[in-house]
């Protein structure tokens, strides 16, 4: 499976150069240290000091974006030489995750199965497995994905017949292609498919859950009186490739719904990656993995060969522990309302930390080596702890892994690459084997959640994951491919986006203040020193909130209590924080500009920053301390799904979908607080002003301190429109009251001040 030598290369590391760039970035840092020093050499008092203080956070901040944009590079890939090579590619195991089928519907998880089906692949029905873990334990997924087996009978090969580009049918039958004159074969085929898919479409949508267990038969019957986090391990092969009559087929299909138990801890998401992991090593054991969200369907029918190009590509696999495709969205609302698709993220932070010890790992749409996965360092530090590269000993493969035989013997394949090639001849024989290792208690006393598999101990167990791979002294590339290799669907309203915000960022700051802080990792383990940086700045995400939150609440402190925080027009340095807020925000503009982003969408990102840092951020923020402080537990929340699967536009049932929206959500009181008190204070300085209430006071504030409650109202107005808005496009009596109550504390606050 490595590549033989030869002049046919299968990558190519591109360094991107950003002369510019780093220039303005060093600009906008000596902007930065310009006012912390104006702030040492003129005391104005408490708001000055308390100003200092955030603007030293905010300048750490900005070295720490600089470096992990510093040395951006990108991969090119060229699968077209993989034949000239690599003389056989390697199996691939494909994971695909789902949660809850009210908020993932499994018409969503089945298009996405589908897609990962029928992908281009030497001998794809032998190198092939899809596993489908279903910690809903749902009929209804369980339906749904048996109806998909079988329609996948007929998708795959008209697929592979037609050279179908986008293989996710709800996409493909999205528009209508232009027939030509030669093409009766193919229109006969395609409008026989389509109407085969909204069969499929109204058998899983029009199912019904009691029906299914009453009537199903016996397929259904281990459904029977179960509950979502209490029940056996559900095991069921709807498709075993050795028993198909079809020709090459499709790969393997497996469900899987892991024992739960409300004695044992089930790690969420980890957990069950764990599970697919021991799973698919007892019944295929492919030395490489993917996993998938249940949304994030395959785009690019060729994405596992363009991957493979840079797994096998580098003459080290150090240089490639595992393989990050960027997150792009279908049918995305225009401008990024609730600036969640992170599209400029990936390109410019992902291509720059690229370019140092390799892209974090994301979640999704991300394949990984197996024997990374089990926690084995790159052979070249392996061998200078050890003095040698023998494999484990067979007592210590199970200290590990745990008492399976079959797992403890497939892990050492895994790890000495004595792999078969010869495919398993019927994997329903592995059933067994397969329950023994996705029992809820099969983990304890063994390395699973900590040196193996995915890390346990964050809501984030992704970007974790990630974390200890490249720990172990691994790389990783970002594979930027058109068309793009994975898209799915990005929430869409206030509630849902925000409790993705709020998630990430309680994992995040769970990694930060636990022993797998990346700055341990680089004093005791192998992660780079800048890639070090590079973590920090993603679980610097909810520590902003605190400091953003004090800075968002000075301007109206100091026009209440007529203070001032910026100088004034007629002293030195008023032009620093102006000259430095139009650099900034021309920064971001021309970022957003340059990765073929609107202005509006400049905006809307930069003003759902400053409502997720005051909401999202700040509640996670404190869930975490009181996690720590033993008052309080973390509850895993699931994003709901778009189901909008018939169609390829985006389009919901709301009148707008780029709306805000809001529920009685604690998440939205803070900064519904801030809107209204920012309203206030200007209300209150430009009365002041007006009637020279203050004449003759000292001090007092100036131009600086309104423009700074002006652009605070202007990126809160989705809430202050919520103040008069109706519906769901209102925000509830119960958060106005608990805000208008913030509000009038902070007033009572100032008032004494």
């Amino acid at each position: 499976m490595e590549a033989r030598s030869g002049n046919m290369k299968l990558q190519e590391r591109v360094p991107l150069r950003r002369t510019a760039w780093k220039l303005a970035e060093l600009s906008i840092l000596f902007l930065l240290l310009a006012l912390l020093v104006h702030r040492v050499l003129l005391d104005g008092g408490a708001p000055w000091r308390s100003a200092l203080v955030c603007e030293a956070w905010f300048t750490f901040v900005w070295l720490l974006n600089m470096n992990s944009k510093w040395n951006p590079v990108r991969f090119e890939t060229f699968p077209e030489n993989l034949a000239e090579r690599v003389d056989e590619l390697p199996a691939v195991d494909m994971f695909v995750t789902t949660a809850d089928p009210a908020l993932e519907p499994p018409l969503v998880t089945v298009n996405t199965v589908l897609s990962v089906l029928a992908l281009d692949y030497p001998a794809a029905g032998d190198k092939l497995a899809c596993y489908v873990s279903d910690d809903g334990c749902s009929p209804l997924t369980f339906h749904a994905l048996r109806e998909a087996a079988r329609f996948a009978g007929m998708w795959v090969p008209f697929c592979r017949l037609h050279g179908v580009a986008v293989r996710a049918p709800f996409r493909f039958f999205s528009s209508t292609p232009e027939f030509g004159p030669a093409d009766h074969k193919f229109m006969d085929d395609w409008t026989f498919m389509k109407s085969e898919y909204e069969k499929l479409v109204r058998r899983i949508e029009d199912a019904d859950e009691t029906s299914l267990l009453r009537h199903g038969g016996g397929e259904f019957a281990e459904f029977l009186d179960v509950e979502r986090n209490n029940h056996p391990t559900i095991i069921k092969v709807l498709w075993d490739k050795s028993k198909s009559e079809i020709g090459e087929g499709f790969p393997h299909l497996i469900y899987l719904s892991r024992e739960k138990s409300p004695m044992h801890h089930h790690h969420y998401k980890a957990g069950a990656m764990n599970a697919l992991t021991r799973v698919s090593a007892v019944m295929t054991n492919a030395p490489i993995m993917l996993n998938m969200d249940c949304d994030m369907f395959a785009n690019n029918p060729q994405v596992v060969l363009h991957a493979m190009c840079l797994l096998l590509g580098f003459d080290d696999e150090i240089s490639s522990g595992f393989v990050q495709a960027p997150q792009i969205f279908y049918g995305a609302l225009k401008d990024d309302p609730f600036g969640n698709q992170m599209e400029v993220s990936f390109k410019k932070f992902g291509r720059g930390i690229a370019g140092l010890q390799g892209m974090v790992y994301a979640g999704t749409g991300c394949f990984h080596r197996r024997k990374v996965i089990y926690g084995m360092p790159p052979d070249s530090i392996r061998a200078g702890r050890e003095g040698t590269t023998g494999s484990l000993s067979y007592k210590e493969l199970q200290n590990k892994f745990g008492g399976s035989n079959k797992l403890t013997e497939s892990a050492r394949d895994i790890i000495s690459r004595n792999l078969s090639a010869e495919p398993v001849v019927d994997i329903s024989s592995c059933i067994d084997a397969a329950k023994e290792v996705a029992a809820c208690n099969y983990e304890i006393g063994t390395c699973w959640g900590q040196e193996v598999g995915w890390v346990y101990g964050s809501m984030a167990e992704d970007i974790l994951t990630g974390q200890r791979i490249h720990a172990a002294g691994w790389k990783s590339t970002l594979m930027e491919i058109e068309p793009p290799g994975f898209m799915g669907c990005a929430p869409n309203g206030g509630p849902a986006c925000l409790t993705q915000f709020k998630r990430w960022a309680t994992g995040l700051f769970e990694i930060l203040i636990s022993h797998n802080n990346p700055i341990l990792m680089t004093i005791f383990r192998s992660l780079q020193f800048r890639q070090c940086l590079c973590y920090l700045i993603a679980y610097a995400w909810p520590v902003r909130a605190p400091f953003e939150l004090c800075y968002a609440l000075l301007g109206p402190y100091c026009i209440l209590t007529n203070q001032s925080l910026f100088p004034k027009t007629s002293e030195d340095g008023f032009s620093i924080p102006i000259a430095l807020f139009l650099a900034y925000n021309t920064y971001n503009l021309m970022e957003y500009t340059e990765c073929g982003q609107s202005a509006r969408a400049c905006w809307n990102n930069l003003r759902m920053q400053r409502i997720a840092s005051a909401s999202a951020w700040l509640l996670a923020f404190l869930t975490v301390i009181l996690k720590t402080l033993g008052l309080s537990e973390i509850v895993f929340e699931v994003t709901r799904k778009d189901s909008s699967t018939t169609d390829g536009d985006g389009s919901t049932d709301e009148a707008d979908p780029g709306s805000f929206t809001f529920d009685a959500s604690p998440v939205f009181i803070p900064v519904t607080a801030l809107a209204i008190l920012n309203v206030i204070a200007i209300t209150i300085g430009a009365w002041r002003a007006v009637f020279a209430t203050t004449e003759g006071l000292p001090g007092g504030p100036g131009i600086g301190e309104f423009l700074s409650c002006g652009w605070l109202v202007l990126c809160f107005m989705p809430f202050l429109r919520g103040l008069v808005g109706k519906g769901s496009y209102g925000i509830p009596w119960s958060v106005k009251m608990k805000a208008s109550l913030l509000v009038a504390m902070f007033l009572l606050f100032c008032k004494r001040n």
